[in-house]
């Protein structure tokens, strides 16, 4: 090969490789540019987008009185389940049965003392929980069981405990979705400070676990000698079970968890919220709030001071750890993937979940919504691994207690950001006098950790733990927020978090911004780019090769 050759191949190797390098799709300012096709486009034939709230049952919203039980509007797209909320206050024993058939508990999941005495409320709880999978892979096929998306199109591996249930573990036969009642979190579990209360652990689960009641007072024994503190030394075997008694003298905030290889099964979701009322006369707690948020039937304590009241649970997800369960269906091999070839200590928190989900199913569930005037408890919780900055716009909140312990007026500090360090509890009274300390104002006022990773799902935003506290001359028919139309459009879809859909997506703007602008990179630039690479190491390679001839 002549010199001339060889020189023209060079040039030309290099010529392609500068063009599929430097080149971009234009990004020009001027008004009249045609968007390329490739923008994503907002409409009903978009597979991939959901309907912000689907409507499912907007009676459960009314404010309505079951089997003597006065159950407070909540105004949010997807309510809690009203017999639910009946059967958590009355007992499984103390409803009818077409009440009790209207929700997936069973008939032992929590039963109340028949024999009321003189303060007019029931004072011998007894609570079944089970541990449950959602998420899990299964020997049927290439897909998982007892799905439950915590956003769009994500399904991490999880464990939560949940009451004794009836029926199948999914909605119906031709479902793989969870039932409704197999949610993340663990449910929020109230008592009154007194009552006799003996919790069970039935584990059908196919690994050993325990119930520790973080805060909670109890005897570090049964009364028959019998562990009573759920340390990982006392496990309770699969097929096992386990009963944990108390009667708590001191009301607060609490937690309840696993606490075999704590750091894991907290993790995997094994945690919720353990509330002891102050005791009352004629005091009937709601003893089960399902994946925390807006209490239904508040305790007598709270309504005389709060006209409304939330459970806000924070926690986190690590996508490595959550896979091994959807990667294995022996309990042999996810045991050794999860005590042995796992790492916590190089793990990651990739989902960030405020009552189970992450935005923007956050806003379906666990808005906070409130009136002008009103003043609100929210109680809250942190079980990730990292810290909580919570702040809430446009509001300042007043701490009124720590893990458990009410703080004197003296203590009490009024902040708009909350620290909350693993395992910590915070309680809040929020007000909404609008007199610019408390209240800004009305509005759709946003709250997120200002750790900002809070805010991300596996690194996009918005995501995370991010909601919105929402007056409520602001919300639609459906319980969503108004004004919000086009950015609902955008993050409800599995291609958003997918990376796989434009930012920001509207035509006229999207296209500005490159490759984040497009529903899809730029194919024919990577493809380029690759040819040209291919042509100059076949090009060198041949030189090199008549070089040594």
């Amino acid at each position: 090969m002549t010199k001339h050759y060889r020189a023209l191949l060079i040039l030309l190797s290099l010529i392609l490789l500068g063009v599929a390098v430097l080149w971009r799709p234009a990004l020009t300012q001027q008004a009249d540019v045609t968007p390329p096709a490739t923008v994503y486009k907002h409409s009903e034939e978009t597979s991939s987008v959901e309907k912000p709230c689907s409507n499912d049952h907007p009676e459960w919203r009314d404010a309505q009185v079951i089997e003597g039980v006065d159950i407070v509007a909540a105004p949010a797209c997807q309510p809690d389940n009203p017999y639910e909320v009946a059967v958590s206050v009355k007992g499984a024993n103390n409803v009818s049965m077409a009440t009790l058939m209207q929700t997936d508990f069973a008939q032992d999941a929590l039963i109340m003392g028949e024999d009321l005495d003189k303060d007019g409320d029931p004072d011998v709880i007894h609570i079944k929980l089970e541990v449950v999978e959602l998420n899990g892979g299964t020997p049927d096929g290439d897909f998982l069981m007892n799905t439950y998306d915590i956003a769009p199109g994500i399904q991490p591996g999880l464990w939560v405990y949940a009451p004794k249930s009836r029926g199948m573990a999914v909605k119906n036969f031709n479902s793989t979705v969870a039932a409704p009642i197999l949610r993340v979190p663990s449910p929020s579990i109230r008592v009154e400070q007194g009552d006799k209360v003996y919790i069970t652990l039935e584990n059908t689960h196919y690994l050993p676990h325990t119930i520790h009641l973080h805060g909670v007072d109890h005897p570090w024994m049964t009364a028959d000698g019998h562990d009573n503190d759920g340390g990982e030394e006392h496990a309770v075997f699969p097929g096992k079970k386990h009963t944990y008694e108390i009667q708590p003298r001191h009301a607060g905030t609490m937690l309840y968890h696993c606490h075999v290889q704590t750091a894991q099964h907290m993790m995997m979701g094994l945690s919720g919220l353990f509330v002891v009322e102050e005791n009352r006369p004629n005091n009937w707690v709601q003893t089960f709030n399902m994946g925390a948020g807006q209490v239904r039937h508040p305790s007598v304590a709270v309504t005389k001071t709060y006209d409304q009241e939330y459970d806000l649970f924070y926690q986190s997800v690590d996508k490595k750890l959550a896979r091994i369960i959807q990667d294995a269906n022996d309990p042999r091999l996810i045991a050794r993937h999860m005590s042995r070839d796992y790492n916590m200590t190089e793990s990651f928190e990739n989902y960030f979940l405020l009552n189970g989900r992450s935005f923007p199913y956050t806003l379906r569930d666990s808005l906070v919504i409130a009136e002008e005037n009103q003043t609100i408890k929210l109680r809250m919780a942190n079980v990730q691994r990292s810290a909580v900055a919570l702040h809430i716009h446009g509001h300042k909140a007043t701490i009124t207690g720590y893990d458990g312990v009410e703080q004197t007026q003296a203590q009490q500090i009024t902040r708009d950001v909350i620290d909350m360090a693993p395992a910590q509890r915070v309680d809040l009274s929020l007000k909404t006098q609008n007199n610019g300390l408390n209240s800004y104002g009305p509005g759709l006022w946003m709250f997120h950790d200002h750790v900002v990773t809070g805010t991300t799902t596996d690194g996009m935003e918005p995501g995370g733990n991010m909601a919105i506290l929402a007056y409520q001359s602001l919300l639609d028919a459906q319980g969503m927020p108004k004004m919000h139309d086009e950015l609902l459009n955008e993050v409800f879809s599995k291609d958003y978090y997918a990376k796989k859909q434009a930012l920001w997506g509207q035509g006229d703007f999207a296209h500005l911004l490159g490759e984040a602008g497009l529903i899809a990179p730029d194919y024919l630039r990577v493809i380029g780019f690759g040819l040209a690479v291919g042509l100059m190491i076949g090009t060198l390679v041949f030189l090199l090769r008549e070089s040594k001839k």
